[in-house]
């Protein structure tokens, strides 16, 4: 395999049937390590977390996978995909995972509207975590840009473009998800994942099912977390301000704010090292 081919490898070699539809999943680093699970966003999946989950699976057991309606997890008609779903399913799968009895808590790592799951999984299901990182997340009103927001209006006229329309739109948009631009294997790797007969539909299902009352209903409960929180930001992250995330640094107590030079909202991509970094130095 080459460097190139490594870099972009990834597989999901294990499934879980959720309420929400079939989770693809995978675990890293050895069984007795301690537990770490990477949460990914929107329009992404587990992919995204590839470089990070495998430095931290060095001295941790690193547990990756898709949400249903993402990458390699199911994807269909009807399918229930919002946020209120996606943290129900992350609570059957700690609970699979034998990560939800005491001593077995895991820290949790989660970027974009994965925040937003780990959030909900918390304060609203129980879920407990040893530690919380959150990168470059949707926790504070208001989100979504005016794109985004068109595309779920309108999202029964978008799931009909043309292909290569539709491809070129996905393009685009995860484009912009990158400060110093995404290399090109990576950015048709990711929006290949959007391009297939179910994938398409699927693109415009989550935006459409993706709520901003999601984050209304626990916004005012982030000062309850009692446990150690480590907010990291893209210091050029074009799709939610670096206030936004000194702001949810400062709602919940105790809580640090890493900012990462250099990098958009896409840190994993943009700045893999030091955001390992930072965060094997807070999941110790």
């Amino acid at each position: 395999m080459t460097a190139t081919e490594w870099k972009t490898e990834w597989t999901l070699d294990r499934t879980y049937r959720s309420s929400s539809g079939e989770v693809r999943w995978a675990a890293l680093g050895e069984p007795d390590a301690p537990p770490v699970v990477l949460l990914h966003g929107t329009p992404f999946s587990s992919y995204v977390w590839r470089g990070v989950a495998r430095a931290l699976a060095d001295r941790h057991r690193v547990f990756v996978w898709d949400m249903p309606g993402y990458g390699a997890s199911e994807k269909r008609a009807g399918q229930d995909v919002s946020l209120a779903a996606q943290g129900r399913v992350f609570g059957e799968l700690l609970d699979a995972w034998g990560l939800t009895g005491a001593g077995a808590e895991p820290a949790v790592v989660a970027h974009d509207f994965g925040g937003c799951v780990a959030l909900r999984a918390h304060l609203l299901h129980g879920a407990r975590y040893r530690r919380l990182a959150l990168v470059d997340v949707v926790a504070l009103a208001p989100w979504g840009s005016p794109a985004y927001r068109l595309l779920g209006a309108h999202h029964e006229v978008f799931e009909r473009l043309p292909p290569e329309l539709h491809r070129g739109l996905v393009r685009e948009y995860v484009r912009s998800g990158s400060a110093p631009g995404l290399p090109p294997q990576v950015l048709e790797r990711i929006v290949e994942g959007w391009c297939g007969p179910e994938d398409q539909p699927a693109f415009y299902r989550q935006i459409t099912q993706n709520d901003q009352r999601f984050t209304d209903e626990i916004e005012g409960r982030y000062g309850e977390i009692r446990l150690p929180v480590l907010v990291c930001w893209g210091a050029e992250d074009a799709w939610i301000p670096v206030e936004r995330g000194r702001e949810l640094a400062s709602r919940i107590p105790g809580a640090r704010f890493r900012l990462i030079e250099g990098a958009g909202h896409l840190v994993q991509e943009d700045a893999p090292a030091e955001l390992a970094v930072a965060l094997s130095g807070f999941l110790g």
